[in-house]
């Protein structure tokens, strides 16, 4: 019976280690980004930006934007703004997002996507100037400057 009860506790101590690490919290990050986009029905946009989290991670982004169909202008945003869904590292925020967006803008004009790259979404938002006109499934990819 002790043998059994050593190793129960054994195991208690275990879990108690490793739950920190499995529960070790999420993190919220936001993004700030430049963008310029050119379309010529083959929608194009490339971009900087930084990516800052609550628990101090941090990191200095490119955004490179590929898209097409029926899309048709040139856009640039400013001091643009992103909210991801909570992680547990900025790490899980690099790669591929994919994102569907409808759009008629002239001159200046509030722009918002939507975007998802596994179980992490992106809501980004930014005023622009410029003109565009049509309608693109668009993938974009931030990637960490090194």
């Amino acid at each position: 019976m002790k043998k059994f009860g050593g190793a129960v506790s054994l195991l208690t101590l275990a879990a108690c280690l490793v739950a920190p690490v499995a529960y070790a919290g999420s993190t919220k990050c936001t993004m700030k980004f430049d963008l310029k986009e050119w379309a010529a029905l083959y929608e194009s946009a490339k971009g900087t930006g930084k990516i800052t989290c609550d628990n101090g991670q941090s990191a200095s982004v490119t955004i490179q934007g590929k898209g097409g169909g029926l899309e048709v202008g040139k856009f640039e945003v400013k001091d643009g703004r992103g909210s991801f869904t909570d992680v547990s590292s900025i790490d899980e925020l690099f790669g591929k997002y994919v994102a569907a967006d409808t759009s008629a803008a002239a001159k200046k004009a509030a722009d918002a996507w939507v975007m998802t790259k596994d179980k992490v979404s992106l809501g980004l938002a930014g005023t622009g100037k410029g003109w565009e006109l049509g309608f693109s499934i668009d993938e974009f990819v931030i990637e960490k400057v090194k």
